[in-house]
Formats: C-alpha cells, sequence, structure tokens
C-alpha cells in the first residue's frame, strides 16, 4: 500500500486536503478561517508546558479538525470503518485517517504550534500472516527521539485519536483490536 504525505507547502495554505473514499481515491478542501486558526492556537497552548501536554493538545486539534471536515464532507465517517466503505465519499480507511492526521499535523507545525515533536512520514503495520490486517498511522517524533503514533481510524469523524508509543502500538492490532 502507498500513503500520501502532502507536501508542508501545500498544507500551509488556508485549504486543508481531506482524503477520503478509502486510499485517498477523493479529496475535498477543508478551508480554515481565521477563528479556526485562533481555536487551533488555544487548543494547543497548554502543549508548550511539556512532551505529554503536547500529545494530548495535538489529540484535540486533530478531533477539532476531524470534526471541522465532517461538515465540509457532509458525511461522518464510521470508527474502524468496513471494506465495505471502499469508494464511498466521506468513509475513511486507515491510509485516508493517516494521510488527514499527518496533513492536519503538518499544519501544526507549519503554524509552530509543536514545540516539543515533529511530523514523520506515516508508518504501517500488520502483515497479514501475523494475525493483523496491515494498518497506518501518523507519526510524531519527540525531541527525546522517541517516537509516536497518532491514530485517528478507530474513532468516528471527530473522535480523538489514539496517541502512544509507536513501539507499543506496532505491537497492537491482532484482529483488528485497538
Amino acid at each position: 500500500m502507498l500513503c500520501a504525505v502532502l507536501p508542508v507547502s501545500q498544507v500551509g495554505a488556508k485549504d486543508l486536503p481531506v482524503c477520503h473514499g478509502y486510499g485517498c481515491t477523493f479529496s475535498k478542501p477543508l478551508p480554515l478561517t481565521a477563528a479556526d486558526e485562533e481555536k487551533l492556537a488555544a487548543i494547543m497552548a497548554p502543549g508548550a508546558a511539556s512532551p505529554e501536554a503536547e500529545r494530548t493538545a495535538l489529540a484535540s486539534a486533530i478531533a477539532y479538525l476531524e470534526t471541522r471536515s465532517v461538515a465540509v464532507l457532509g458525511v461522518r465517517d464510521f470508527a474502524k470503518a468496513a471494506l465495505t466503505g471502499a469508494g464511498r465519499a466521506g468513509q475513511m480507511d486507515c491510509i485516508d485517517e493517516s494521510t488527514n492526521s499527518t496533513t492536519f499535523l503538518r499544519h501544526l507545525e507549519a503554524k509552530n504550534l509543536l514545540r516539543h515533536h515533529s511530523v514523520e512520514k506515516p508508518t504501517s503495520r500488520g502483515i497479514m500472516i501475523d494475525g493483523r490486517y496491515p494498518h497506518w498511522t501518523a507519526v510524531l517524533k519527540a525531541a527525546d527521539g522517541g517516537k509516536w503514533a497518532v491514530d485517528s481510524w478507530y474513532e468516528p469523524g471527530g473522535g480523538k485519536p489514539d496517541v502512544m508509543p509507536l513501539g507499543e502500538w506496532r505491537k497492537r492490532g491482532v484482529g483488528g483490536q485497538r
């Protein structure tokens, strides 16, 4: 599977592309207003205190941006969307979710709202023979070098993503469980 990562120059714009339809089949612009940018800054402000506080804040920021994208798409995607949602506008698989989370994180990074982490390329786990379907996540790198998974696939649009050490995330997912 390929995972699209949008260039920072595209992410720094006022419209953020939102992938949907599985495998980024469709993309729709999410226009951000000055009020949205102020809201994001307010959500992220407590994150300046520590890396842990930043991870908590960015989970809320992603949930906010997902809620905004639901309004633009006109449809809320299902949590852990089944394969039957492939090709359906508004429904998202883990490739869509990890791409969107990476886009949202890159936007926060471009706005200097991430102080303790940088955004990495998405990564995957699972190869079928290990009892896990291939699954993608957005990735952060902390200033101390630790990597963190930011996985929004397990919640419907607008839900907070799971944020956990990447090593822990890689061990999970057997039988589709978190």
